[in-house]
């Protein structure tokens, strides 16, 4: 699993498919390529000061190790955008958050196919 890094890559996933979570927002888009799958974080400046937002983003980056890569769609990019919530959300729960959200983004991506 590789990461998102360039803002191109972010605003097409921001086109895609997305699902609300308390702590997070999950966006989503399949590729065209046959690369891994890459994921991107961001928080911002809205939700609170550096250190919040940091380990908001430090929380997500478990969250995503933590989650097998089978609940992933192969060649695709995810962004997850977090949300307050992140800092004092209990984290098995929101490992569930992000499986129920792949796991809806998916089916959404099957249906318009």
């Amino acid at each position: 699993m590789d990461r998102l890094r360039q803002r191109a890559d972010f605003i097409a996933v921001a086109n895609g498919a997305r699902m609300s979570r308390p702590a997070f927002v999950l966006q989503g888009r399949d590729r065209d390529d046959d690369g891994p799958i890459r994921v991107g974080f961001t928080v911002t400046k809205k939700i609170g000061t550096a250190t919040e937002r940091n380990r908001i983003r430090r929380r997500l980056r478990e969250v995503v190790k933590r989650v097998d890569g089978a609940a992933m769609r192969p060649h695709s990019d995810y962004v997850l955008v977090g949300r307050r919530a992140a800092l004092d959300r209990g984290f098995s729960v929101m490992i569930d958050d992000l499986h129920v959200a792949l796991d809806r983004i998916g089916r959404g991506r099957q249906s318009r196919t």
